[in-house]
């Protein structure tokens, strides 16, 4: 039975309607990334109100939504269904990696800080390669013409820009 089963999958996955599977699975899976780096960019802009940090951070969180909407907007252009169990799953996830201890027990620790933006800086430029495979692997540049990859991963990379002085001195503050 199980060998059964493994062989329909096997013909399916080589069947002429392959190329959009694999496209909807690495969408739902890039889908699950953006609601973990929204989540996290509300989290580390809720913790920066009223520092130096926050108008950036808010700025970018809110960039960062947006991108969330654009992603779901490609995928429901292709046909593709965008509330997953992968993406409901993604936000337990970052609420759990809340839970994390940074060396402090009653206020927050500069650590915390150093790695939200840290790990932001690497869900914007794994989001510029995104839209590029999107763009030219998937050749969704032609098959969506109104979305404007070429401007998303620009923004992606103000993206970065805005966070990099912020992260190079919470940098400063953790680690030396």
């Amino acid at each position: 039975m199980a060998v059964e089963r493994a062989r329909l999958f096997a013909q399916r996955s080589t069947s002429a309607d392959a190329p959009d599977r694999l496209l909807r699975i690495y969408l739902n899976d890039q889908l699950a990334l953006g609601v973990v780096w929204r989540e996290l960019a509300r989290r580390a802009q809720t913790a920066s109100e009223g520092t130096p940090d926050g108008d950036t951070l808010r700025a970018v969180a809110t960039a960062i939504a947006e991108d969330v909407v654009t992603f779901q907007k490609v995928m429901r252009r292709l046909g593709f269904n965008t509330r997953t169990p992968k993406a409901a799953a993604a936000i337990v996830a970052e609420r759990l990696g809340r839970l994390k201890l940074n060396g402090r027990l009653l206020k927050r620790s500069p650590l915390s800080h150093f790695e939200e933006l840290d790990t932001l800086i690497m869900g914007i430029d794994g989001k510029v390669v995104l839209w590029q495979n999107l763009r030219d692997g998937a050749d969704l540049g032609t098959r969506l013409p109104e979305i404007d990859f070429d401007r998303l991963v620009e923004r992606a990379r103000e993206q970065r820009a805005q966070l990099e002085p912020l992260h190079a001195q919470a940098a400063r503050e953790a680690l030396r």
